[in-house]
């Protein structure tokens, strides 16, 4: 599912751009469990400091979020899209920042479906519809399933921030995924890579 902003896409002549993938919840805001309502919304600190500056630095931001929580019908997929206009609006309003395409799988575990992560289903959607080069990009979750998602879609590297269940992946990430504390350590670390290659 997705609600991509204006962007190149493959074969209008603009170049392919750069993004940061980012899981939701654990990554940009507290994971609480099945969260859907904007007032039970609290950002990861540093978090929307983090998003500005990979933005400005000329990375698109794009969320692709797991809410399983859709099929289990604890919620629907009209919530999660009102979730993620009411995120935007303050991210615009008070942090000079704001997400350019928001995708989610509302399928369960189980399902098999290929966007549901660590499948790379939404990051190649994602690639297609606002025309972005997988070869610059990179990865932010704090589940091995984000770090799988993003080497599977092959993205420059992935990062797994240790907030939530980062601590428990950290010991069976792939050799040389890089790990940070928190959204604003992978942004460090995105931004040193992305700006000594340009």
């Amino acid at each position: 599912m997705s609600s991509p902003g204006p962007a190149g896409a493959p074969g209008d002549g603009r170049a392919l751009r750069p993004a940061v993938f980012l899981d939701r919840d654990g990554t940009i805001n507290r994971d609480i469990g099945y969260l859907y309502r904007h007032e039970d919304f609290v950002w990861i600190d540093g978090a929307p400091g983090a998003l500005a500056r990979l933005q400005k630095a000329g990375l698109a931001l794009v969320v692709v979020s797991n809410q399983s929580g859709v099929a289990r019908g604890l919620y629907g997929q009209e919530d999660v899209r009102e979730l993620h206009r009411r995120i935007n609006l303050d991210l615009r309003q008070n942090h000079g920042a704001g997400i350019d395409a928001w995708y989610f799988c509302p399928h369960l575990p189980d399902a098999g479906c290929p966007c549901r992560k660590p499948s790379p289903g939404m990051l190649l959607s994602a690639a297609e519809d606002l025309g972005l080069d997988l070869s610059r990009s990179y990865m932010v979750g704090d589940k091995e399933l984000d770090v799988g998602a993003g080497l599977a879609a092959g993205v420059r590297f992935p990062v797994l921030v240790r907030a939530a269940y980062g601590l428990e992946a950290q010991g069976r990430l792939p050799a040389g995924v890089p790990v940070a504390d928190d959204l604003p350590g992978a942004a460090e670390l995105i931004l040193k890579d992305f700006l000594q290659d340009k």
